[in-house]
């Protein structure tokens, strides 16, 4: 199934569409303080159907979507005022060098391992990398220790924080997902 056949249905995850305020105020809790206390130049890469997107920009942020999905955008733009565009996840059409944070959210397990490279391009300096990302009970996803030896490629650092609370996912997981944090 292409993600285009799947943007009819995709938010219906809670942790997909947020509809649920619980889970909203679950993520909420756990993005929006890791975000720059002033307004700050996001890029959301792989931003389906813009659910994380519009928590940044109703948060007051100014936010740049990509995703290879155009039914995926479609709903996103409904979502909210963000600039959302049609591109590959593992090289977006963004200005290198221009943004505070680089959010990806269960992306870069479907790419290739050059997509961090690129991805930290676009940082300014002093710009965040943050990936949430897993190792699902299906096989797929990478682990914790394969994310952040993905990122250590390209930056000095990166911490991994657990995500096993149900109220993200809107139930318990039997699975490992977690939170990377990159800032230098």
């Amino acid at each position: 199934m292409s993600w285009d056949e799947a943007a009819a249905n995709f938010d219906d995850e809670p942790d997909h569409g947020l509809r649920d305020p619980a889970v909203k105020a679950a993520w909420a809790a756990l993005l929006l303080p890791m975000l720059p206390p002033v307004r700050a130049k996001i890029a959301d890469l792989g931003c389906g159907t813009g659910s994380v997107s519009a928590l940044f920009e109703q948060a007051g942020h100014e936010v740049h979507g990509v995703d290879q999905s155009p039914r995926m955008l479609e709903i996103a733009r409904t979502k909210c005022a963000a600039n959302f565009m049609l591109g590959d996840a593992a090289d977006p059409p963004l200005e290198p060098g221009s943004y505070d944070v680089v959010f990806a959210r269960h992306v870069l397990w479907t790419l290739p391992p050059t997509a961090v490279r690129q991805w930290v391009a676009l940082l300014r300096p002093g710009g965040r990398l943050l990936l949430v990302e897993g190792r699902w009970s299906t096989g797929a996803g990478l682990t914790a220790d394969e994310c952040r030896e993905l990122v250590l490629r390209h930056r000095r650092h990166a911490d991994v924080r657990e995500l096993a609370e149900p109220a993200l996912w809107g139930g318990p997981i039997h699975d490992q997902r977690y939170l990377l944090v990159s800032d230098a």
